[in-house]
């Protein structure tokens, strides 16, 4: 397995406060992975690191097969990276914009143009292509900020929190164009608060806290941590009266609601049982508490 990302032992500290302390990342070339944490775990950090933006205090990392601090200019020619803001001019047309990009990085009149109206067409832009960026979307300009991500090609594309701040469709048309840029090879590592982000779109993912990786796997692994189905009894209004873990058979779906029957509250007017399997919010919670409990608060710099 070839890896795009290997790092190992990374720390990093800001002042008194250490924000990275001995991170571990393997990430396999051609996948989503998908980094996830409370605020202040340190994603953004990482990020920082494996993009040649900040040194680490200690440890090592390669992108792209490139170490970060000693082949730092190899690792630039083959990575892009797209923040949370959409980095576009809004003055200019989409064309130009990517017109522009291309000529900075080195492509010809002509080679600028031909790679324009690729990617815009890719970007499903190519409608809007002649109107000022001003006048886009939000949903637009993120995928105009990806496309001028990939005016040159690159091997890995880091994306810090994609969608902040999209609606319900933009960001799942953005995560059509995340997936499709995975399925033709190329290495995406994003960071993400959208925890169905991480579960539609990642092959892998890895949940930070304190600076050091708290567990990582599949979004189907990581679930199967937390224990299997839970039968809920809401009353009327929705709120959670009790919740009891269940293997999912029809054994332990009849002793767990057999249980219920037993406590008070089942006797609660307009009550309501359901079967819920765990969701990656409930993973979240649980590691990242877990972890939380024998540490004070670390805050990253961000």
């Amino acid at each position: 397995m070839t890896l795009a990302i290997d790092a190992r032992g990374l720390r990093k500290r800001f002042g008194r406060t250490e924000v990275l302390a001995g991170l571990d990342l393997a990430v396999p070339s051609g996948t989503v992975f998908a980094l996830l944490g409370p605020n202040g775990a340190g994603k953004t950090t990482t990020i920082n690191i494996l993009t040649t933006l900040i040194r680490p205090d200690a440890g090592s990392a390669r992108v792209a097969g490139y170490d970060v601090v000693e082949q730092g200019d190899d690792v630039k020619r083959r990575i892009s990276l797209t923040g949370q803001a959409a980095a576009v001019d809004e003055v200019l047309t989409a064309t130009e914009n990517v017109v522009m990009m291309g000529r900075l990085s080195g492509l010809s009149r002509r080679e600028a143009h031909s790679r324009a109206a690729a990617l815009l067409e890719r970007f499903e832009l190519t409608d809007a292509a002649g109107r000022r960026v001003g006048t886009y979307s939000g949903g637009m300009r993120r995928r105009l900020d990806l496309a001028l991500s990939l005016v040159v090609p690159v091997s890995v594309l880091f994306l810090d929190e994609p969608t902040t701040g999209l609606d319900t469709r933009s960001r799942k048309e953005l995560w059509s164009v995340i997936r499709s840029l995975a399925d033709d090879g190329t290495t995406v590592f994003l960071t993400t608060q959208y925890l169905e982000e991480a579960d539609r779109l990642a092959d892998r993912i890895a949940v930070l806290d304190r600076g050091r990786v708290a567990a990582e796997g599949t979004a189907g692994e990581l679930k199967a941590r937390i224990g299997g189905d839970v039968v809920e009894l809401r009353d009327a209004d929705g709120l959670l009266l009790v919740e009891l873990p269940t293997d999912g058979t029809v054994h332990g779906l009849r002793a767990a609601i057999d249980e219920l029957d037993r406590l008070p509250v089942a006797s609660a007017p307009g009550g309501v049982v359901s079967i819920r399997r765990p969701s990656l919010d409930d993973v979240f919670l649980a590691i990242t508490d877990r972890a939380a409990a024998p540490a004070p608060e670390l805050i990253e710099s961000k």
